[in-house]
């Protein structure tokens, strides 16, 4: 243990060996599910499936060794969820530019990123934001990542009320197939609970794992029926084609320049820009409040070398074939089992490396096994705006529009722009003192916001 308290300060952060290593492998689990997502959703833009698997893997291992190494944060990085859907269906389906474009766009983005991070510019942006606004963006990001979690496993779907509770009366033709997995996920939610309450270390990771075991015992005896056509597959490993890394070469340095100067090219840059940049800034924020990483200030220290592995991941990633690499708000989960330095993330890097071998296991790690530790640890996360005081209306109002706007927007950054811009409102007709309160940079943020609305 010398040479590891040595480089992450283990002892200095009341961690040890045994629990970064339990948080990586929990942060792993957790958004393990990214390796199944991002190369589905990338696919439909044209990109070779395996290609972006093993890019994915590649790029979520050289981030986050760099978080590691730059900043010694358990932050785990890997291919933004929405920001692949906007490259998918947005910037090549609807916008009709090809996927070498798309590429090129978050190459570039990356690089302005690496420029902004050498400089105060994000970090200035971090600083500038209330302590209110960043334990409000904490409690946001836990009702968002467990909207995501009630989503992914079935148990809230779409309705004519936008959404609803899953109806296992009017789904009962479809029970083994979809209805158990719903099933699971609740009992999955359950254990996970009282294993919180029993305090067991590594209680969500062992969520993840038991609930998964039941899914497997269910397909067994038949009680589960995979069925490809509804998105319900096999939660047993295939190894039917043996152990093999698909070849990156389909996708590897594919970016197509031609484009890169025109308005058009601009807007998706900025728009891939903006929303990396303030999901980054929301997740790094959160996390690290739920974690007590903040100074008195509300400030993060090595903030930099943070940004900086969030940026260079996002050049590297657009390099091998994936899009934008940005920090994932499931590092929270590792947080909550005690994760409080780089180890974790080395960890988490190394089982990034480790499934390009092992794909079918890890690809067979099902949603409804890991949505219920996005649902506790929305919970964990939630409890931040109890640092909030609520007697205090000029923050606690721009607090409560940042928590809410994330899971009803279904955004971090809009949830931030809706708290910016009404901390700026309320604050500036709240007198002398108030207006104090308000940074250069907070006035500025709340321009660009409502100019964003004005002309995106």
């Amino acid at each position: 243990m010398g040479t590891l308290d040595r480089v992450f300060h283990l002892s200095e952060n009341k961690t040890d060996v045994k629990t970064e290593v339990m948080a990586g492998i929990t942060t792993f689990m957790t958004m393990a599910y990214i390796l199944a997502v991002n190369p589905d959703i990338l696919s439909a833009s044209g990109m070779d499936k395996g290609a972006v698997f093993t890019a994915t893997c590649l790029a979520s291992l050289i981030a986050t060794v760099l978080m590691a190494l730059l900043s010694n944060y358990p932050f785990v990085l890997s291919a933004g969820m929405g920001l692949n859907a906007y490259f998918a269906y947005t910037v090549v389906g609807g916008m009709g530019y090809s996927w070498q474009m798309a590429l090129a766009a978050v190459f570039v983005e990356g690089l302005i990123f690496i420029a902004l991070s050498l400089t105060n510019v994000r970090e200035a942006i971090f600083n500038s934001i209330p302590m209110p606004l960043k334990r409000a963006v904490s409690a946001g990001i836990g009702l968002f990542i467990a909207f995501i979690g009630l989503q992914n496993c079935k148990l809230v779907v779409d309705s004519s009320t936008l959404v609803t509770v899953y109806s296992f009366s009017s789904n009962a033709e479809t029970f083994r197939t979809e209805g158990i997995t719903v099933l699971l996920a609740i009992i999955g939610v359950l254990i996970t609970a009282i294993l919180m309450v029993k305090k067991v270390k590594g209680g969500i990771l062992w969520g993840i794992l038991i609930t998964w075991l039941l899914g497997i015992a269910c397909e067994l005896t038949g009680l589960y029926i995979p069925n490809a056509e509804m998105g319900f597959y096999s939660v047993m490993p295939d190894f039917s084609s043996g152990i093999s890394i698909p070849s990156v070469m389909p996708t590897l340095g594919q970016m197509d320049f031609s484009a890169v100067f025109s308005l058009d090219f601009f807007v998706v840059i900025f728009a891939f820009l903006f929303v990396d940049m303030f999901d980054t800034l929301g997740t790094l924020i959160g996390v690290a409040s739920k974690a007590d990483m903040l100074d008195e200030q509300g400030r993060l220290p090595r903030i930099r070398g943070a940004l900086l592995a969030d940026a260079v991941g996002t050049s590297a990633g657009a390099a091998l074939g994936t899009s934008t690499i940005t920090t994932f708000v499931e590092s929270a989960s590792g947080v909550a089992e005690g994760g409080r330095t780089g180890l974790t993330g080395l960890v988490s890097a190394a089982l990034f490396g480790l499934s390009l071998f092992l794909s079918p296991i890890f690809l067979a790690i099902p949603s409804f096994a890991t949505a219920p530790a996005l649902i506790i640890v929305g919970f964990l996360m939630v409890s931040s705006i109890l640092k909030v005081d609520f007697d205090n209306l000029f923050d606690a109002i721009p607090a409560y529009i940042a928590m809410i706007a994330m899971p009803f927007m279904y955004s971090i950054s809009e949830g931030i722009a809706m708290g910016v811009i009404s901390y700026v409102v309320i604050n500036l007709f709240g007198g002398a003192e108030r207006r104090k309160t308000i940074s250069p940079v907070m006035y500025i943020l709340a321009v660009l916001f409502v100019l964003k609305y004005v002309l995106l």
